[in-house]
């Protein structure tokens, strides 16, 4: 006879309905908060949210800001009296300016911005000469700067003073300025040599240059900045107190003396952050100004990056989970009112006091979504939970098996981590002709990609790179992963040196072969590219089947110098981070800034001179400087001498004289960067 099975008591029943309940409930709590997780951090990706959080920093960047110093510039307004008094239509002529510059320097002011573009000669040069007489290194004038892009190329397009007004010292600052996509001015030029950073730097100020996404802390609507009438500054004496600018920064710009409203639209007229409230435009001197006090008292407001956004949205949802991980009930909704609230603190003051604008709206709609998603789930569960609780009782088990059946079944985790990573793309040049060439006898074919990639292999590994992968007679490599490499860029652009050297040995042994067999040899040649930049890297691919691999933006531009290796006649390029490492150890050298495919941004691109001479770097340099100023005017014979200084790079003097060459041949067209 079978023993009988003892009653369950209270405790052994309590036991089971809590198993019974939680552990759906964590795996369903589970899934929903990655899935909420996950489509809010999609969503927070595209354009259309990213600028629902730059509006959330509007409202927040109002509350609680810093007021003006007193000692902030001050701003001499062209303005609608002024226009009265002068009598005469804008642009006044170039002679009034410099008495305004002298009339503002005999009154003490440190230094004078004129954010005004004097880039083309005045009808009468009278003009141009009393205010190239009166400019000095005191005085910053404005340039402009643009990215063209069209289907055909990107062209960039810069824009300066006149030379005759920075033959004496005058410097030159940006002035251009980027709008978010609703058109509102919210971040600071991230040029070095912005309009504002430039006039910091003739005041006296040591900045660091502008940090890439990085938001403007605003001060007010329209002028808020003390701001005095152009025609008042040409005579101080008379119209103003006693030292109104001794010490002082001046911008002497375009500012309407009432605000235009954004149905009006403005000249040089921007909405900021108080728009959501005044309704006006600000005029450009005083986002100067505004962008000046940022940067000199350290008030910009840095946009957090990706990684640290989809976190707050993480820990939202996992805060979510924690508040309904036992069960939903009318105390959720508080519960969730107050957790909005610190969520939205939380920006702020990140914000206010760390300088770190965190949207709350990704974390607050991952809150909500993860505690009303679970209320409604457990809403529609409750009648169904009965009725397996009834039917679970039914049957016995242990409660190991429960136990065993609860947990997840453990699986291989894909992903990776960030890294900083110098990365290597080596391709053969001519490959498809050599395997054209080569179509009758395919193992012959193998042999000398093997014979090429061994040695290319051994220059990697020798100097502790990690090799990808081979993508046919392309080789990926890279340093600092899995094992750190702290000298990862010297590392790489070593390789590079042994692979090129190792290219040579081999073409030898090729040519003697060729040569004893009687028949013609085939040249090998390669082009490298090398870029140092943040990188993922781990395993990628699917659950079945992964590689230890990288990915991101710097290795897609190691990619692309690769591939406009061929372009320069240059074996090897690197990018800008990677040069600006390895410079100290050999000799590098820029050759052109270009925009690679599928990236807009200027990228400078540099290689290694071999045996140059200081004589040589120098006039190499002077040679660059002149292309960025003005190709056009470079003399063709000066290539010969380059050539003569530099042989390594004979194939590159040559594509830019005929460049230059082109250029000349057809002035009207633009040549991009």
């Amino acid at each position: 006879m079978h023993a009988p099975r003892p009653a369950p008591t209270r405790q052994s029943v309590s036991a089971a309905i809590n198993r019974i309940r939680h552990s759906p409930r964590r795996a369903k709590l589970t899934a929903l908060t990655t899935f909420v997780a996950v489509l809010v951090s999609l969503v927070s990706l595209t354009g259309s949210w990213s600028l629902a959080d730059l509006r959330a920093y509007d409202y927040l960047s109002i509350i609680g800001r810093p007021g003006l110093s007193n000692d902030g510039p001050i701003i001499v307004a062209i303005d609608e009296p002024s226009m009265s008094e002068i009598g005469s239509q804008w642009p006044w002529p170039r002679a009034l300016h410099a008495r305004l510059i002298e009339a503002l320097r005999t009154d003490g002011a440190r230094a004078i911005a004129m954010d005004v573009i004097f880039a083309e000669p005045a009808a009468d040069p009278q003009n141009d000469k009393a205010l190239a007489a009166v400019l000095g290194p005191d005085v910053v004038l404005a340039g402009d700067q643009t990215l063209i892009e069209t289907r055909q190329a990107d062209q960039f397009v810069r824009t300066e003073p006149l030379p005759l007004f920075t033959a004496t010292g005058a410097k030159v600052g940006i002035a251009s300025v980027n709008l978010s996509g609703d058109g509102t001015l919210r971040q600071i030029p991230s040029y070095a040599d912005g309009f504002a950073v430039t006039l910091a730097t003739v005041a006296g100020m040591n900045l660091e240059p502008p940090q890439r996404q990085t938001l403007i802390q605003t001060f007010g609507p329209a002028r808020t900045y003390p701001t005095v009438s152009y025609y008042q500054a040409l005579d101080p004496e008379n119209f103003l107190p006693e030292g109104t600018f001794r010490d002082r920064v001046v911008i002497v710009g375009l500012s309407l003396q009432n605000a235009p409203s954004i149905a009006d639209g403005g000249v040089d007229a921007f909405a900021t952050s108080d728009t959501v409230f005044s309704r006006g435009l600000v005029a450009g001197a005083e986002i100067q100004a505004t962008i000046y006090d940022n940067l000199v008292h350290g008030l910009a407001i840095k946009i957090a990056g990706t990684p640290v956004s989809l976190t707050a949205i993480l820990l939202a949802a996992l805060a979510a989970a924690l508040v309904v991980f036992k069960a939903t009930s009318w105390r959720t909704f508080g519960y969730g009112a107050f957790a909005l609230a610190l969520i939205f603190l939380a920006s702020y003051g990140l914000m206010r006091f760390g300088h770190l604008f965190v949207s709350p709206l990704g974390p607050g709609l991952a809150f909500l979504g993860v505690a009303v998603g679970q209320a409604g789930i457990d809403y529609a569960e409750e009648r169904r939970r009965r009725r397996e609780i009834t039917r679970a009782f039914s049957q016995y088990l242990s409660p190991a098996l429960v136990e065993r059946l609860a947990q997840d079944p453990s699986q291989l985790k894909l992903g990776g981590e960030r890294r900083t990573l110098t990365i290597l793309f080596c391709d053969v040049r001519g490959f498809t002709t050599i395997a054209e060439d080569m179509k009758d006898d395919p193992e012959e074919l193998t042999t000398l990609v093997n014979r090429l990639l061994t040695p290319l292999s051994e220059a990697v590994l020798n100097q502790g790179g990690t090799i990808d992968k081979y993508i046919g007679d392309c080789l990926m490599a890279f340093w600092n992963a899995p094992l750190d490499d702290p000298d990862h860029a010297l590392h790489a652009v070593a390789a590079a040196r042994d692979m090129l050297a190792a290219l040579a040995r081999v073409n030898a042994e090729l040519e003697a072969e060729a040569r004893a067999a009687g028949r013609q040899a085939k040249m090998i040649r390669i082009g490298i590219g090398i870029n140092t930049g943040e990188c993922v890297v781990g395993n990628m691919g699917s659950a079945r089947r992964f590689d230890y691999s990288a990915l991101g933006d710097a290795v897609n531009l190691a990619s692309r110098l690769e591939g406009a290796s061929k372009d320069y006649g240059i074996p090897l390029l690197l990018g800008e981070r990677t040069a600006a490492v390895v410079v100290g150890d050999f000799p590098v050298v820029e050759i052109d800034r270009i925009t690679v495919k599928g990236r807009s941004m200027i990228s400078p691109v540099f290689t290694l001179a071999e045996g140059a001479s200081e004589a040589a770097l120098a006039r190499h340099l002077a040679y660059i400087e002149a292309k960025y100023r003005d190709a056009g005017s470079i003399d063709a014979a000066q290539f010969d001498e380059l050539k003569s200084t530099l042989p390594s790079l004979e194939p590159y003097y040559e594509r830019e004289r005929e460049r230059v060459a082109a250029m000349r041949r057809n002035p009207t067209t633009d040549q991009p960067v």
